[in-house]
């Protein structure tokens, strides 16, 4: 009887004493340049007329519905790995309008999730604009609109580039601020364009700049084509983005794309040399990992081997949608970039 009793308190001791793995929840937040995601419908008022049936690319409905399908089967699959559902909110670039992106979440892939819009119309010459995807099952916008990013005198040959797109929302409890972004392309050279992405990457700044001094404690998500890498100095120089963790404050941004640019890994390429311009990075209130609310846990490239392209000039290249005039059957020029949150869970 004294064994048996002596048996019970070391099974019973054992079992309080094993401490439980704790549960997590997660949100993925998901960026993709959609490479040009234009109806078939001519806009008198911007420059679309090689994206419509008597076009230069004989662009039609059939493929307009083509490339819908298959940027929706590539979107359906960021981060299940992670979050089964997908992306919780998914930052979007080179869209026309509002009507592209109703018909991408309708698609069979997308159609489950009920993903909800947020899109301006901004001046850009091409008529592509930022907007935001969401989730309501995971994200509530409480507030949205753009901001204007005026372009320095003699940088580009258009007067008008696109509008940052800012979103403030509740992501799962957590309120966050979200920037999508499409900074200037680097037509003319990366040198004479320069001082167009350093003018949005200070406009920018100045917004955070402004949400940071009424809430220190703001979490902060930036996403976008910023059409520069990791260490420009659009990014390293005037949002002073950090690369390292603990070199971060609660005021920083947190960039935690420079090591994948620094081991030639990249989302679109151009002559064979990989570039990393779409990125997704966070204020330095993500990186701590004992708070109640979401951190920063890791960032990917997504890329499959149906996204790639195996043949060609191309190959090994994102599978795009076009070459030249002629109709690819491809996906996007640029790889979709996501980053994934985790939260404790009681």
């Amino acid at each position: 009887m004294k064994q048996l009793a002596y048996l019970l308190l070391i099974i019973c001791t054992t079992t309080v004493s094993k401490t439980p793995k704790p549960l997590y929840r997660s949100a993925v937040i998901a960026f993709y340049n959609l490479e040009n995601l234009y109806d078939t419908i001519d806009d008198y008022n911007v420059i679309d007329e090689e994206f419509t049936p008597k076009g230069d690319k004989r662009y039609n409905s059939q493929i307009y519905f083509d490339k819908l399908s298959h940027l929706a089967n590539v979107l359906s699959h960021i981060g299940t790995e992670y979050n089964a559902d997908g992306p919780a909110i998914i930052g979007a670039a080179e869209i026309e309008n509002k009507r592209v992106l109703q018909d991408l979440v309708h698609q069979h892939a997308l159609i489950s999730r009920n993903y909800q819009i947020v899109h301006y119309d901004s001046r850009d010459a091409r008529g592509v604009d930022a907007a935001l995807l969401y989730n309501p099952k995971y994200f509530k916008v409480l507030h949205s609109d753009k901001i204007f990013v005026p372009l320095p005198a003699g940088a580009k040959e258009a007067f008008y580039t696109r509008d940052i797109l800012y979103v403030e929302g509740i992501l799962a409890g957590d309120t966050v601020h979200v920037y999508v972004n499409h900074w200037p392309s680097r037509r003319g050279g990366e040198e004479r364009s320069a001082p167009a992405r350093e003018t949005a990457a200070y406009i920018l700044k100045k917004h955070i700049e402004l949400i940071q001094r009424n809430d220190s404690a703001a979490k902060i998500i930036i996403t976008g084509d910023l059409n520069d890498d990791p260490n420009s100095p659009s990014i390293k120089q005037v949002l002073q983005a950090k690369y390292k963790t603990e070199k971060c404050t609660s005021l920083d941004i947190y960039n935690p794309w420079n090591d994948f640019y620094q081991k030639g890994l990249g989302t679109l390429a151009f002559n064979d040399a990989w570039g990393l311009f779409d990125q997704i990075m966070l204020s330095g209130t993500w990186l701590n990992k004992e708070q109640n609310g979401f951190f920063f846990y890791k960032a990917n490239i997504f890329k499959r081997d149906f996204m790639i392209e195996n043949i060609g000039r191309y190959k090994g290249y994102p599978k795009r949608t076009w070459d030249g005039n002629i109709y690819n059957g491809g996906y996007s020029d640029h790889f979709p970039t996501y980053v994934v949150t985790l939260k404790k869970v009681e």
